[in-house]
């Protein structure tokens, strides 16, 4: 079911017009990360205008669409629950993130790679409705942003990028032309071209990632489908899931006896819970594997007390 169509977006309101963007991007591949993006623009953008008439029409109906959304996956305890959303949401910024950065490092550079690292940032942004970013997250956003945008400079310049983390300072997204493949705004639920580049310039990260270490890791599944850039004429480039290999089951878990009397600390049972959010979020795109590798994780740590 569509969503209810929005009025035009309010100069007022330009920044949000991304997050929408992904939203409709992906009302039907990922309504519930729809749903969170919508809801990230929703308070975004109560907080930056909410009197103005035109911005108390558009927000209006901004509400009604999420209202809208909620009937429909009432159901959905990633709608219903925040801690289980939160997960949803995070487990599929990663994906996108991890499958930039491998494409990065392979040295595979393309519209694709480039969507898929601001599409990252953008789904980080849409965690904070959820509470403050942590640390990691927050360095995976400052990275998807300054990637996205070197990589975009030098294509457009006909240089080739640098694979990885690597020293650029001074790397703006303002350098950044209007991206064909981002530059539209949202108006009555469709999408239309606009002055806007796909890379805001108040969002520029300047710090240099020289040794920087991001690597893939086993909280988020590896298996990731490209985002093709919207009207780009990028050919789909959707990888297939390859065959998985499950891990095996520990065996020292059958029979592991805790040192003594364990005492876990508040942060043992935050970490615990978080792994075993990550084993139910990478079950939703059936990836065994990462359920199987975080369970383990949170087993481990209730009952020894170690990771």
């Amino acid at each position: 079911m569509a969503a209810p169509a929005l009025p035009p977006l309010p100069p007022q309101l330009k920044s949000i017009q991304h997050h929408l963007r992904t939203a409709q991007e992906l009302d039907k591949r990922e309504p519930v990360v729809a749903y969170y993006c919508r809801l990230y623009a929703m308070q975004t953008g109560m907080k930056i205008d909410s009197k103005t008439p035109e911005c108390r029409k558009f927000l209006s109906k901004l509400m009604d669409q999420l209202e809208a959304m909620k009937k429909q996956f009432g159901d959905n305890e990633a709608i219903t629950q925040e801690i289980v959303g939160s997960a949803h949401v995070e487990n599929y910024a990663l994906k996108m993130f991890l499958y930039a950065d491998n494409e990065d490092r392979a040295g595979q550079f393309h519209k694709n790679m480039i969507k898929s690292f601001y599409t990252a940032s953008l789904l980080i942004d849409v965690l904070t409705v959820f509470g403050e970013l942590s640390e990691e997250n927050a360095q995976h956003r400052k990275y998807a942003r300054w990637k996205a945008a070197y990589i975009h400079n030098c294509l457009k310049n006909g240089e080739t990028p640098q694979p990885g983390p690597i020293g650029m300072e001074g790397e703006s997204f303002a350098d950044a032309e209007k991206e064909e493949a981002g530059s539209s705004s949202v108006h009555s639920g469709t999408t239309q071209s606009s002055s806007s580049s796909t890379f805001e310039a108040n969002n520029t990260p300047t710090s240099n990632f020289t040794g920087i270490h991001i690597p893939p890791g086993a909280h988020a599944p590896a298996n990731t489908p490209a985002e093709v850039p919207h009207n780009s004429g990028v050919t789909s480039n959707t990888i297939q899931p390859a065959p998985q290999n499950i891990p095996l089951v520990d065996p020292s878990l059958y029979n592991a006896q805790s040192a003594g009397e364990v005492r876990l600390t508040p942060e043992d049972f935050a970490r615990a819970q978080k792994y075993c959010k990550y084993a139910g979020s990478a079950l939703q795109y059936e990836d065994v594997s990462t359920a199987v590798q975080n369970l383990q994780k949170a087993l481990k740590l209730l009952i020894t007390g170690r990771e």
